[in-house]
Parts: C-alpha cells; structure tokens; sequence
C-alpha cells in the first residue's frame, strides 16, 4: 500500500512535468497541471501526517512527530483508562451479562456427554497436579496437628460416657449383645475340645479318669447350657447384668476420675508421637496414592462420577428456569463485585504491558495493524488534492477571466 501510494504520488508528478511546460501552448494543460500540483500537495501533505504518526518524516526531529513511539505509554495509560471507564463499569457489566443466558448455555454446552468428560478431565489433571505440587512433609504435619488438636488432646472419657449411656438407655446395644451372645456359642459348638483338661488337669493325679473326663464334659455341657439359654431368654439375668454393667460403664466415664485417668492412659500410650505421626504419614500417602491413580484413570469410578455429576448439573442448567435465575443472578453479581473492586487493577494490564512494549516494536506492530487504511489516507488525500487545485484554478480562472 506504500508503493501504490507513491506511485499515485509520482503519477502526479509526472502529469505535472508534463502539463507545465505545455499550457502555454495548450490552455487546457493548465487544468491538468492545477490538478496535478494539488494531487502532489495533497500527497506529500498526508504522507508528512501519516509518517508524522509513527516516525520522524525524513529522519527529521520535527516538532509533534513521532507521535506514537514518544508517546507511547501515555496512549497506553489513555487506552487503560478509557476501557476502565467506559466497559468496566458496573452498570455495563451487569447489562451485558443480565441479558446473556449465563447458565443456560453452560449447561447445554455440560450436557454433551463429551464436554463433560473434558472438563473432569481437565479438572483430573489439574487436582493431579496440586496434589504433586503439596509438600509431604508439610501434609502430615496437618494431618498430625488436626488429629491432636481433635482426637488426641480432648478428653474421650465424658463424651464416651455420655454416648454410651444414650445407647443403653435407648436399648440400641442390644443387637450388639446379641451378636457377641452368638458369636461365643458358635464357637462352644465348634471348639469343644479347648475343654478338655481344662478343669481335671487341676484336680489331684489319684482321682480316676473317667471322673476327669466327667468333669470336663461337665463343665462344657454347662457352659453350653448357659449360653444357649442366655441366647434364648431376652429376659435373662446375665442380659440384666450386662445391662447394669454397660450403665456404671457409661456413668463412671462421665464422672469417676480413676476410669478417666485409666482410659487416658491407655488413649496415650496407644497414640504416642512416633505413632500419630506414622498414622498421618500412612494416611496421606494411601489417600495420596489413590487418588493419584483414580485421577489418572478415564475408567475410574471417581472420573465417571464426576462426568456424571457435570452431566447432572448440566442436564438442570439447561432445563431448569428457576436455578438457571439463581445462578444468572449469582454470577452477575460475583463479576460485578470483581469489577468494581478490581477494574483499576484489570485496566492496569493494558497500561502496564504498552508501557512494557519497545517503542519500536509498538510503533512497528500499530503500523502493521493500522497502516493499510492509513495508506488509503494518502491515496484520498491525492485524489481530493488533485480535485481541489483543478476547482481552485477552475474558479480562479473563471473570475480572472
């Protein structure tokens, strides 16, 4: 566009050497050489303004030239402002985005099957990533913090005392009772041979063997007895003493200092500190390592919940008018807070990367941009130059004449 510029240019030069020597000869030249040499003037003045834009014209430190290079990132703070306030105030933010289906479009878009496993996978990727990025050490560190500071350090006394008092008093312990009830009779049933010598092998060695044998079998067969009716009975008396059992259990881990202190005991010595740290250490690399893996696998039952999930909510977002007013309405007024906190700051990308920018590289990247229709400026100012020198001397002519 430069050289069709300037070959306008010389085409106008070139009329001009060729009317000027001959109007004398030929009137009408005249005409063509006023067109000509206002087609050149209109030219080279708009070549001056364009070049003036971007460049010294001829390498000529002109004053007020090389506007864009020496002005640089004053035009970029003029160009911050102006997009901070004239788009990012509130009133044409929350505009626009009332009237865009927000929700709506994102749930149409969640609904394809596809879409939704793009995003879990991307989501995959990028929890993948924060969960490689956390320092181990620091992980349990927090794990072993919160397990003392929750479970360790309180009292478990008391509020076991109380729990258990509640499921006494509820009867809830029953089936438990009978589930251990059970458990101790399938294995009389099972291991009658544990009896044998149990009892005889304490009696003295002259008592005859079949008496040892009847003892032992004796004291099975009773044994047997006793927990078959136990099972059986609902009201029995060893169910009542359990019973009683469990409720000074419950009162005395609210209120005897001796159960207290004996369960604290044992509480300490169960979690002392190369423990609870080897359980945290334990726990966040399992938990690390299986969801490393679960992330990592499209066919994981984690990846298909999630897609399914996305689905879902895609699926309500495209149908439901009322959530998608509720999440319109929520979006909108989250990114009209962000904007009206933060619009100095988001304007203050533009400014900050002009002011960034070399001065020949922007002027270089502007021209690039802008400079085909800057061109067209001086092909009109050629054409509008050579139609105004042929009126000017068009009217001159006529009032001279």
């Amino acid at each position: 566009m430069k050289a069709v510029a300037l070959g306008a240019l010389l085409a106008m030069a070139v009329l001009f050497a060729i009317a000027f020597p001959l109007q004398a000869d030929i009137p009408a030249m005249a005409y063509v050489r006023a067109a000509a040499e206002g087609g050149m003037v209109g030219a080279l003045a708009d070549w001056f303004a364009v070049t003036a834009l971007f460049r010294h014209p001829m390498g000529i430190p002109i004053p007020h030239t090389a506007i864009i290079p020496r002005r640089k990132d004053e035009i970029g703070r003029n160009l911050g402002e102006f997009v901070e306030t004239e788009f990012l105030r509130a009133d044409v933010v929350r505009d626009k985005l009332e009237s865009t289906p927000i929700a709506a479009r994102v749930g149409e878009w969640l609904d394809d099957p596809d879409n939704a496993r793009r995003v879990a996978a991307e989501a995959a990727v990028a929890a993948a990533g924060v969960l490689r990025a956390l320092s181990d050490d620091d992980v349990r560190d927090v794990i072993e913090s919160l397990a003392r500071e929750h479970l360790i350090e309180p009292d478990w006394g008391p509020p076991l005392g109380e729990r258990l008092e509640r499921v006494v008093d509820s009867d809830a312990h029953r089936p438990a009772v009978d589930l251990a009830i059970d458990t101790v009779s399938a294995w009389l049933h099972a291991n009658r041979g544990s009896f044998a010598g149990l009892v005889s092998r304490r009696l003295p060695s002259w008592v005859p063997r079949v008496a040892l044998r009847l003892v032992d079998d004796t004291v099975y067969n009773e044994a047997v007895a006793f927990v078959d009716k136990v099972r059986a009975d609902p009201d029995h008396q060893a169910r009542h003493a359990i019973d009683g059992y469990l409720s000074r259990l419950a009162e005395n881990l609210q209120s005897d200092p001796a159960t207290i202190g004996r369960l604290e005991d044992a509480k300490s010595s169960l979690f002392d500190s190369p423990r609870v740290r080897s359980l945290a250490a334990d726990a966040w690399g399992t938990a690390k390592a299986g969801l490393l893996a679960a992330l990592a696998d499209e066919d994981s039952d984690l990846r298909h919940r999630a897609t399914e999930t996305l689905g879902g909510i895609g699926g309500r977002l495209r149908t439901d008018d009322a959530l998608q007013r509720r999440v319109d309405s929520w979006v909108t007024d989250a990114v009209v807070f962000i904007v009206e906190r933060h619009r100095h700051d988001i304007a203050s990308v533009i400014t900050e990367t002009v002011e960034r920018w070399d001065a020949e590289d922007t002027t270089r990247k502007i021209e690039l941009m802008v400079g085909r229709d800057l061109q067209y400026i001086r092909l009109n100012g050629t054409v509008i130059g050579a139609l105004a020198g042929l009126l000017i001397h068009t009217i001159a002519h006529a009032v001279l004449g």
